[in-house]
């Protein structure tokens, strides 16, 4: 693989959704990932919390990753609900997703705090899945650029490489909607992420850094996203809690 098209990283995002018995989900998934897809792209999922370690324990020998959906900035301490790096770590995990959309929206999470847990999610040793993206009000009034670029220089710690740090776009309008930015758009996105990158990690390591797409993939758009320049890959919501939806999207790398 050069170092200006990474090897693809395709990660599901189950959100709050799943229970023991979705393990079934990820025994299917490990069905289907053929040596061909295998030697293509690079799979991972990000159950919820509950699931990490016994997903974890399925997933071995199997090269299907393990991922959390958040953590807290600290190691430990008095913070009641919350999980640190080390734990998600503990359990198995090694990636988590960081700044999701639904954080930054729900839990009114800025960029600095996303930056922090960024760290802790290296400090853990775990890969950071930064994710950045606009509303429809901000893209409405042409300022999606200029949103970006700000997330990503808040959102991305300084120690970050292309081993400890992806970057997802998922424009906010985009996710759960059905609705999905032109490939254009989409292309422009994320030459201006890649651009940032160099300034952020350095111009050596910014293109093996993986940016994935995010909001409404499926099978059906796909091929169509993953082929344009500086995608290398996706990360997929709704449809990773369907092994054949999710299996269907990778595929896409097959041609």
């Amino acid at each position: 693989m050069s170092v200006d098209r990474p090897r693809p990283l395709v990660a599901g995002n189950w959100k709050m959704n799943g229970v023991k018995s979705s393990a079934k989900v990820l025994t299917e998934i490990h069905a289907g990932y053929t040596p061909g897809l295998k030697a293509k792209v690079e799979l991972a999922v990000c159950p919820p919390a509950t699931l990490v370690s016994l997903l974890s324990y399925a997933s071995v020998g199997s090269r299907v990753a393990i991922g959390a959906q958040d953590c807290h900035a600290k190691e430990s301490g008095a913070f009641t609900g919350d999980l640190s790096a080390e734990m998600l770590a503990d359990a198995g995990a090694t990636y988590v997703i960081v700044g999701h959309s639904e954080r930054r929206q729900y839990h009114k999470e800025r960029d600095v705090e996303v930056c922090a847990k960024a760290v802790a999610a290296h400090r853990a040793g775990l890969t950071a899945i930064v994710c950045v993206g606009e509303t429809r009000e901000e893209r409405e009034s042409g300022k999606t650029l200029s949103v970006v670029r700000k997330q990503l220089r808040g959102s991305i710690p300084v120690d970050s490489n292309s081993r400890n740090l992806v970057v997802a776009y998922e424009p906010v309008w985009a996710i759960g909607t059905g609705l999905t930015p032109t490939v254009a758009d989409v292309a422009e996105v994320h030459a201006l992420i890649r651009d940032e990158l160099r300034r952020l990690v350095g111009k050596a390591d910014a293109p093996k850094v993986r940016i994935l797409y995010g909001g409404s993939v499926k099978p059906s758009n796909a091929a169509e996203l993953m082929a344009v320049e500086n995608v290398n890959g996706a990360l997929v919501g709704g449809a990773s809690l369907v092994a054949a939806d999710f299996l269907a999207i990778a595929g896409a790398y097959l041609g």
